[in-house]
């Protein structure tokens, strides 16, 4: 229960400042609210009215024309209130849970990819959506169904009580209080099995996302079964779970309707003594009938609810504890735009780790000049595509600095420092969308022939041209309508049109064949001309003509210098030269 206090007071400031925005538009709907139960609470009376008169025929000289039309139009502005409610709010509604949603939107791209890495999408975006959908209840059918039975409530048990007995509005209190109170004991108990039930479905739509996403690994390694079976020992979880759920609910509904039939069957029993004792008409045993039912059904829309209302504020929590989630890394203050003037970048004794314990790199220094190329070649795992994560500060180092033109990139804002960088990744992801866009995001401003001349640029274009629908081919999710080879042309095309005074290609070119690959290692050096880039490799031949070549092996430099120096040197850049050397004519 505590849990829930800190999201219950941080839903209660967003509904008050939702409040005083729309002032005007939530005091027509409380208004339309009031107006709405004043009608409902007077349509039985009008009730009692047309059958006493009725039923004394000997006293009726004209039929009540005016009573039975009034009592139709009580019905219908009861009916016409309402929906004047929800009209009026549903603006107020629909401006909260767009906003909380891109608050979450824009908090998830703001979180570091450690977050990510330990997230699987499948199971964030079922606890997103429920999250939205229990705000939008909340404020919605949560405030106008829970405000209004209370308002009828009170208004029935003020005509009870100044027309008619004690007893009556003593039963219809101890009813109110006696359901409201078991209600709030067995809904506490469910949400046990609620929190149990929306976990076990995060799970599930995690498997199913993680699984499909890697489709073509489990056919590869025929595991289809295998992961029918896990996704299925999932979904049993979930069937006892929600089983146990429906249980509790079970429980919870039959109580509640037990509690309203004896309410109604002591009323009513009073009700038909009083009218055989010719303390009451006829026409009161029906204006009290009809006042029972009118609490009864609240009653039930008031359980409905609190139930919905507990369980939207536990979905809740899981969206709210993702707003909570804090930043990889927060800058305390807003910091200065990076000023690139020459582009030169240095690494300053850079040591770092994923974890504290699993050192990725030690001790690493080297500089990029302004206008210069530098490489870094090594083994698998020896922290080459990290230097490129560090420089693009998706990471701090855990020791050291790394300077831009001066300037400790942890003194700058992200934004400006990767508004400078162009980088062409080694595994390249597409939006699905069309090839324009992915080629455009690098400038989202860029015209069509700008996106066209970078496309030529990157040596893509006529792939493009003879595609049925151009340059507005869907690539598909993440790209998967292309091969590894036409995905980087793209990732390069972008990096061509955002035009940045700092590049960094990390194994740009190694999904291509090696006749693309000369093609367009021609490209990216003249892209690379006049600008500081940083060159990530495996394949040595993709580096020669680079300025200075650093050697990693094990998270440190072992050697550095330029191609010549290093074969003269015959040390491990040599003999990987070597072997390079011998394996070209097998590829």
């Amino acid at each position: 229960m505590a849990a829930t206090d800190p999201v219950r007071r941080a839903l209660q400031r967003e509904i008050w400042q939702l409040v005083s925005r729309f002032r005007l538009r939530v005091g027509l709907a409380m208004l339309f609210l009031v107006a709405a139960r004043l009608a409902n609470v007077s349509v039985p009376l009008a009730l009692k009215h047309i059958v006493d008169t009725l039923s004394r025929p000997e006293q009726l000289a004209l039929l009540p024309v005016v009573v039975l039309t009034g009592y139709a139009l009580l019905r219908f502005t009861s009916t016409l209130f309402n929906e004047w409610r929800d009209l009026v709010f549903s603006r107020v509604t629909q401006v909260a849970v767009a906003g909380f949603a891109r608050r979450i939107f824009s908090h998830l791209h703001a979180l570091g990819p450690r977050f990510h890495a330990r997230r699987r999408i499948g199971g964030l975006l079922p606890e997103i959506d429920r999250g939205t959908a229990g705000l939008a209840f909340l404020l919605g059918i949560g405030l106008f169904t829970l405000l209004p039975t209370l308002v009828e409530i009170a208004l029935v048990l003020a005509v009870m009580f100044t027309r008619y007995s004690l007893w009556y509005t003593l039963i219809i209190a101890s009813t109110f209080f006696a359901y409201t109170s078991f209600t709030l004991a067995f809904t506490a108990r469910r949400a046990i099995h609620q929190r149990r039930v929306n976990r076990l479905d995060s799970d599930a739509k995690g498997r199913l996302a993680d699984s499909l996403i890697n489709a073509d690994v489990v056919r590869t390694f025929t595991n289809e079964a295998l992961e029918v079976r896990r996704f299925d020992g999932i979904m049993q979880d979930w069937g006892r779970a929600a089983y146990d759920n429906q249980w509790a609910l079970f429980r919870l509904h039959v109580g509640q309707s037990a509690l309203i039939a004896i309410g109604v069957a002591s009323v009513m029993l009073l009700a038909g003594a009083d009218v055989l004792g010719r303390r009451l008409t006829v026409g009161d045993l029906i204006l009290i009938n009809a006042f029972m039912l009118q609490i009864c059904l609240p009653l039930n829309s008031l359980g409905f609810v609190y139930r919905e209302a507990r369980d939207a504020l536990i979905n809740i929590e899981k969206m709210r504890a993702l707003l909570q989630e804090p930043p990889e890394f927060e800058d305390s203050s807003p910091l200065p735009a990076l000023q690139v003037r020459a582009g030169q970048i240095e690494f300053r004794h850079v040591s770092f780790g994923y974890e504290p314990e699993r050192p990725v790199l030690q001790d690493v220094s080297f500089s990029i000049p302004a206008g210069a190329t530098v490489a870094v070649v090594g083994g698998s795992g020896s922290g080459k595509s990290t230097l490129a994560r560090l420089l693009l500060r998706f990471h701090d180092p855990l020791a050291g600095a790394i300077l831009i033109d001066g300037q400790d990139i942890r003194r700058v804002s992200a934004y400006s420092l990767r508004q400078q960088i162009g980088l062409v990744p080694q595994d390249t992801s597409l939006f699905n969308d069309s090839i324009a866009y992915n080629i455009g995001y690098g400038r989202p401003d860029a015209s069509r022939e700008q996106i066209i001349a970078a496309a030529q640029a990157a040596h893509v274009h006529a792939l493009i041209a003879s595609l049925p629908e151009g340059y507005d081919t869907e690539v598909g999710e993440r790209g998967a309508k292309l091969s590894g080879g036409e995905r980087q042309r793209i990732a390069i095309a972008r990096a061509i049109l955002k035009d940045p005074p700092i590049l960094i290609f990390d194994e740009a070119t190694s999904a291509l064949d090696s006749q693309s690959e000369r093609a367009i290692q021609t490209e990216l050096e003249r892209l690379a001309r006049n600008r500081s880039t940083l060159v990530i490799a495996h394949r040595l031949s993709t580096v020669v003509q680079a300025h200075h070549i650093i050697v990693l092996e094990h998270g440190r430099i072992t050697e550095q210098g330029n191609h010549l120096q290093l074969i003269e040197r015959n040390g491990a850049y040599a003999a990987l030269w070597r072997l390079q050397l011998q394996a070209s004519p097998v590829s």
